[in-house]
């Protein structure tokens, strides 16, 4: 191999000569910036004098270069970080911004927009978004001393840049933590039954506002976005039996839907015709007492008419009572003066038959006679005598 001559020592072993290899750099940088070097690359000129690198324009350059590097951009959403020698300095907004370039001062980007996600009770993974149980998160204990089986997903991002780049050193680890405790608390002062059926979102809204508070008083600069409820149920080992009390529940709960739909419909009937009832008896009364009231009034009208006249009045009376009684029947009897017998005469069969067909006149008047031979007994007409001469005597 080759050797370059002046990099190697006399015998031509160990190590290069660190003097020629300067003095050969000094050269060629000499020779770059307008110098007057040697010749080749290993022939020296031994009187040569090489004119001096010029230092003032390379210091220049890599000043600029340096200065230059301090330049930043800060994305819409987030917030740069300035440290000073690993002390925070200031906390700039989105925009292109300047900075003391390194190693004097640092910046780092938060993003404060971000909404990041923490699983507990389950882990996701990326095959078809299958996912893997972690039962020690998501066995929980409630108040009725029930276990159930709870997975749940935290959204937050941050509100707080200084809070959150030095007030803690894993805030995911914390924000885990405390949703852990949260919710276990909540679900500890709870029934199973309102954990898994009507109580889910009032849970996760008694959780969400006790993570803040403690992440709030931890100074996490951390705001919770959302707490969503993948899945509530009990342990594996006793799904059946609870399926079947749940499917119990839901007849029970059937069943009561059936017996208040039917008390639904039949309480306001009975209202309904409780309510009519009563406003018949109220009519009713309300009739009775005006009629004997009125009744009362005529009675001692007619009271009065008496005793100026009993003997009109008495007559009166009757023949009104006669005329009251004989207009609601259909019979009508004749009083002969000049004889003792009375005629009974079926008006109401004689008015019957005048109203029928004529093919139906002889087949009911065989009736109509035995009705008139069986009206017109001995003993009732003496009766109907008898009465009649009293009534004669009393007119007398």
């Amino acid at each position: 191999m080759k050797k370059f001559p002046g990099f190697w020592n006399k015998n031509n072993e160990g190590p290069p000569d660190l003097d020629e290899v300067f003095k050969e750099l000094n050269q060629k940088l000499s020779r770059m910036f307008g110098g007057k070097g040697g010749g080749g690359f290993g022939g020296r000129t031994p009187n040569a004098n090489p004119q001096p690198l010029p230092i003032a324009p390379i210091i220049g350059i890599v000043a600029l270069i340096w200065l230059g590097s301090g330049f930043y951009i800060v994305d819409q959403g987030s917030r740069g970080v300035v440290l000073r020698f690993g002390k925070h300095v200031e906390t700039t907004m989105p925009g292109p911004r300047w900075h003391l370039p390194f190693p004097i001062e640092t910046v780092e980007n938060v993003n404060l927009e971000q909404v990041r996600t923490i699983e507990m009770g389950y882990r996701s993974f990326d095959s078809e978004s299958g996912r893997s149980k972690e039962m020690r998160e998501s066995l929980m204990l409630t108040d009725d001393e029930n276990i159930i089986d709870l997975q749940f997903a935290v959204q937050y991002n941050l509100k707080s840049v200084e809070d959150y780049q030095f007030s803690n050193r894993s805030t995911e680890e914390s924000v885990r933590g405390v949703a852990e405790t949260a919710i276990r608390e909540i679900v500890g002062k709870s029934k199973m039954d309102f954990v898994l059926y009507e109580g889910r979102e009032e849970v996760a809204a008694k959780a969400k506002k006790l993570m803040q508070e403690v992440l709030d008083r931890y100074k996490s600069g951390v705001n919770i976005v959302n707490i969503t409820m993948q899945n509530a149920q009990p342990p594996e080992q006793v799904q059946a039996a609870f399926d079947d009390a749940v499917k119990a529940k839901q007849d029970l709960e059937r069943q009561k839907n059936e017996g208040q739909a039917y008390a639904n419909d039949v309480i306001p009937k009975a209202r309904g015709t409780a309510a009519r009832l009563s406003e018949e008896a109220a009519g009713y009364r309300l009739r009775v007492e005006n009629e004997a009231r009125g009744n009362a009034a005529r009675f001692e009208q007619i009271l009065a008419q008496y005793q100026k006249a009993p003997e009109v009045t008495r007559q009166r009376l009757y023949i009104d009572a006669q005329e009251q009684i004989l207009s609601s029947t259909s019979k009508v009897l004749i009083d002969q003066k000049n004889g003792n017998s009375m005629l009974y005469l079926p008006l109401d069969k004689l008015m019957g038959q005048a109203g029928a067909p004529m093919g139906t006149t002889s087949t009911t008047a065989p009736t109509d006679k035995a009705a008139t031979e069986t009206t017109l007994d001995p003993a009732v007409v003496e009766r109907s005598r008898d009465a009649f001469r009293s009534r004669d005597r009393e007119s007398r």
